[in-house]
């Protein structure tokens, strides 16, 4: 009995801050891929992009090695040039700021909205200069930004709209798909995310010009017709493997099941937490028609303090992540524009609270028993 009891305590004791979901299929085709004189630039590339045009509900897709590389050629496809400005929010992976740095434009960051945490279409209109050049919308954890709003604005000013929806695959913002409502939109697959390539991304468009621009840019610039030696403009090497597209093309075959496992364990956490004093669960709002649950994020109460409470989880075998740090107080962007605290008063604020417990479709609810129980007593004794 007590051997049993140790198994069941050492199990879950060490709960993963998260984790892909693979299966027997996604071993088959990576295997198969092995078996072929194709790696790279092969058919499974040409299927993961079919399949994800498809289940996006775009015309195209581009396959790149990254979600960073898919927004990058997203800024070089709208022509954003040093000196032009991109709206955007502070609060994101650093990614979603870079990709507008890497043209020597510059990210011009607007509040955001404290119960969504996206950007704030209240802000952007007067955000926009004669430098303006397109909006940068993140659908944060996976929630939609409100895409009306946003797109309405664009339209009046003739900005390009480029969605970062790498967090949020099968979301959906009034029964329409994250990915359809912008000229190009941006997804990424690395390990943590809803679905995985390992490494990875695909940017999609319904511009038939803007998707032959991306697959250009990310083959070294060669165009359709040029010779392997031959660059017709200047590009990169954001090419994705045979190895990894054959991966998401599994991962896709099984989207909603990798969805829903994960709205399961959402549903968990919310169950569990829902009403604990000194924890906010995740908000989604009305024009979310579906939360494409990439983490958890809790908001912790203004008497708690964020580092004790993670080096206790930490204690018990639970790690915890303080999901973001703002984007412009990190040491590059505080250097490069001068950025200190209180530039952005909502984004600081949620930052402050804001605490991602261990997420992952593959959770069982032993571990989410067994997180929001230590939990809920540290809170309780922090307090």
């Amino acid at each position: 009995m007590d051997k049993e009891k140790n198994v069941e305590t050492a199990r879950l004791t060490s709960v993963p801050m998260s984790g892909p979901d693979i299966g027997a299929r996604e071993i088959e085709l990576v295997n198969a891929v092995l078996q072929t004189p194709y790696l790279s630039i092969g058919p499974q590339v040409e299927r993961f992009e079919k399949l994800t045009a498809e289940y996006v509900g775009t015309a195209h897709a581009a396959a790149v090695n990254s979600g960073t590389a898919g927004l990058h050629l997203c800024v070089l496809a709208a022509g954003i040039e040093q000196g032009d400005e991109v709206i955007t929010t502070p609060f994101s992976f650093i990614a979603s700021a870079n990709c507008i740095m890497y043209e020597r434009a510059r990210p011009v960051f607007v509040d955001i909205d404290a119960a969504t945490v996206n950007l704030d279409p209240d802000l952007i209109e007067s955000a926009i200069t004669s430098r303006t050049k397109a909006i940068l919308p993140v659908h944060a954890f996976g929630q939609p930004a409100d895409m009306d709003a946003i797109c309405d604005i664009a339209r009046r000013h003739n900005l390009f709209v480029i969605e970062d929806a790498c967090e949020a695959i099968g979301a959906e913002y009034k029964g329409r798909r994250a990915g359809t409502m912008s000229d190009a939109a941006v997804f990424a697959f690395y390990p943590n995310k809803q679905m995985t390539t390992g490494e990875g991304g695909v940017i999609v468009t319904d511009r038939p010009e803007w998707d032959a621009l991306f697959r250009s840019l990310r083959n070294q610039g060669r165009d359709v017709f040029d010779a392997w030696l031959n660059h017709t403009r200047l590009g990169y090497n954001y090419r994705l493997d045979e190895l990894s597209a054959a991966l998401g093309v599994a991962q896709l075959e099984r989207i909603e099941e990798l969805l829903k496992n994960r709205e399961r364990v959402a549903q968990m956490y919310n169950q569990q937490l829902g009403g604990v004093g000194g924890i906010t669960v995740p908000y989604v709002g009305p024009e979310t028609s579906r939360m494409s649950w990439f983490v958890y994020v809790i908001r912790l109460g203004a008497g708690l303090q964020r580092d004790v409470v993670m080096e206790k989880l930490g204690k018990k075998g639970i790690p915890s992540r303080p999901y973001f740090t703002p984007i412009h107080l990190q040491p590059f962007y505080r250097q490069a524009f001068g950025y200190d605290e209180g530039a952005f008063p909502v984004t600081e604020e949620v930052a402050r609270h804001v605490l991602a417990l261990p997420f992952s479709g593959r959770m069982q609810p032993a571990d989410v028993i067994y997180v929001c129980e230590n939990l809920r007593s540290i809170v309780q004794e922090t307090a």
